[in-house]
């Protein structure tokens, strides 16, 4: 990967963290370049020594492997300028949710090897967890490759079917700010209580922090196994456990999963 020039189609958050994992791993800034239309994002990423353009066939042109990091509503507009060039000994790969393969191969009708990513935002932090599909033109090493970049920035999951994107985005893409919305009504649910807002974000954010390392460093644990040795028979976990049993909170989060992966769905029909 290290000889490998890999062109970034946006300059937002997730093509600079991709970037910046790229960097700790050891790729040279002179084999990268991202194209953007604003140039401040572009100004942003100088010091680092990567190559920037506001054209984005230039950077195509660059790249072995092309990274398609805009919004979903903006590809079409994205590739127009691209849709001329020859991407068919390039690496495809697109962050955009709800852009299937066969749309892309529509707007780049020269690409074979197309790989569909969907990263979350913790790859900002290189703690992301991003699911990956290639289509039956990428080669074994193409597909490592694709491994490779995501793994900059987190964990990396081959899915055997592209529908399961949309599952990922349910499961990864959108559930951080599931977390962020329960630790936020934890908060909430403190400071009712009279705890000042200091202590209750220090309690919430502590106790997130060791539960999540609990489950990383007890895969041999299921997560109801966890959730057992905290909750003594008659105790106070025991009580909370109930009342969420009580409103049907496991039923609630599952519905919300099942739109999130259906929107996804919804938004492949509509680009």
């Amino acid at each position: 990967m290290e000889n490998t020039q890999i062109a970034f189609i946006g300059a937002g958050n997730m093509s600079n963290a991709l970037m910046l994992g790229l960097l700790r791993a050891g790729v040279a800034s002179s084999h990268m370049m991202a194209s953007n239309p604003s140039l401040p994002k572009l100004t942003a990423l100088s010091p680092l020594g990567i190559h920037t353009t506001q054209d984005n066939a230039v950077a195509a042109r660059f790249g072995e492997v092309v990274v398609l990091a805009v919004k979903p509503q903006m590809m079409a507009q994205a590739c127009q300028v691209l849709s001329p060039l020859d991407f068919s000994q390039k690496l495809v790969i697109s962050i955009a949710a709800g852009m299937p393969i066969a749309r892309l191969k529509q707007l780049l009708p020269s690409a074979n090897a197309v790989v569909r990513a969907m990263p979350n935002t913790p790859a900002l932090l290189q703690a992301g967890m991003t699911g990956l599909f290639a289509n039956d033109a990428c080669s074994a090493a193409q597909k490592a490759l694709a491994q490779a970049i995501f793994d900059a920035v987190g964990r990396v999951c081959w899915l055997d079917k592209e529908d399961d994107i949309n599952v990922v985005t349910a499961g990864a893409g959108s559930s951080p700010a599931y977390f962020f919305y329960v630790l936020e009504a934890m908060q909430t649910a403190l400071l009712q209580m009279g705890l000042d807002e200091s202590h209750a974000r220090t309690l919430i954010e502590q106790a997130m922090a060791g539960a999540a390392k609990m489950v990383i460093e007890n895969p041999q644990l299921s997560l109801g196994e966890l959730c057992a040795q905290v909750t003594s028979k008659g105790g106070t976990t025991a009580a909370a456990i109930a009342q969420f049993e009580k409103c049907g909170l496991a039923e609630i989060i599952a519905q919300g999963m099942q739109q999130a992966s259906a929107r996804a769905r919804e938004m492949e029909q509509q680009l």
